[in-house]
């Protein structure tokens, strides 16, 4: 089953988010606009049952918003990751901080790279994307640190995708919502795997918190077949994280 989630870990989007790393051609984010939709991406995660804490922003780190890469938490510890981004090396120290007080800490070392949103849980089993984020001895550090806890780990290679969150997450423990362009899918066998629409694909980019499923608002196909099968769906507007490559995932760090 997909673990209950008690606390978040967030930053506040900082004044220079536009400057961070991007391959969208969305526009330039309106930081008033981003601020409000990460307080309302909180505000979700609140009614949730769910503990926010907030970072403030570190204007050194204009992708540091995207908090989910910088580390991986588990009921035993906590993985500091190493990003794959040279520009985002840094932005996981005062993440670790946090951590620290709840959670035995373990990293990812050179030559390791690894982001967070490379990184899928579907109950006790992990599933580890390949890509151009996370390398192969990164992957396999976080692979022999989670195997020590008593998790299963599967690889699976990021195609198009910016990590493999971009385009497969799990709906519940039985289901996974999947993008088209999701490479290797034979990894995911015995899972039920819905697609989505190919012009949909940044709704596959789902975030499930204690029974609430949170749906990117505007993608109407996605958020009906996911009503479908019973989730309770809950739409957030993210079109100012869209622009800079950002997903509902990206933006906490859930325990």
């Amino acid at each position: 089953m997909i673990p209950t989630v008690t606390h978040a870990l967030v930053r506040r989007p900082g004044e220079n988010f536009c400057d961070g790393v991007t391959t969208a051609d969305l526009g330039r984010p309106d930081y008033a606009a981003v601020l409000a939709q990460h307080a309302a991406y909180c505000d979700a995660l609140q009614q949730a049952g769910v503990a926010v804490t907030v970072l403030d922003a570190d204007e050194r780190f204009p992708d540091g918003v995207f908090i989910e890469d910088a580390a991986v938490v588990v009921e035993a510890c906590a993985v500091i990751a190493r990003p794959g981004a040279p520009s985002r090396a840094g932005e996981q120290h005062a993440v670790e901080e946090v951590l620290a007080a709840a959670k035995p800490i373990r990293r990812i070392e050179a030559p390791g790279t690894l982001d967070g949103g490379d990184v899928l849980r579907v109950g006790e089993r992990f599933f580890i994307g390949l890509s151009k984020r996370t390398n192969e001895p990164g992957a396999q550090q976080l692979a022999d640190i989670l195997t020590e806890q008593g998790y299963s780990i599967q690889t699976a290679t990021v195609g198009g995708a910016l990590h493999l969150k971009t385009a497969v997450v799990a709906v519940n423990e039985r289901t996974l919502l999947a993008a088209d362009e999701t490479a290797d899918a034979a990894a995911f066998g015995g899972f039920d795997i819905i697609r989505v629409a190919p012009d949909e694909s940044y709704a596959a980019n789902c975030l499930p918190v204690n029974g609430m499923l949170l749906v990117p608002e505007g993608f109407p196909k996605t958020a009906e077949r996911l009503r479908s099968i019973g989730c309770d769906v809950r739409e957030i507007d993210m079109s100012e994280f869209r622009k800079m490559d950002g997903g509902l995932t990206c933006l906490s760090l859930l325990w």
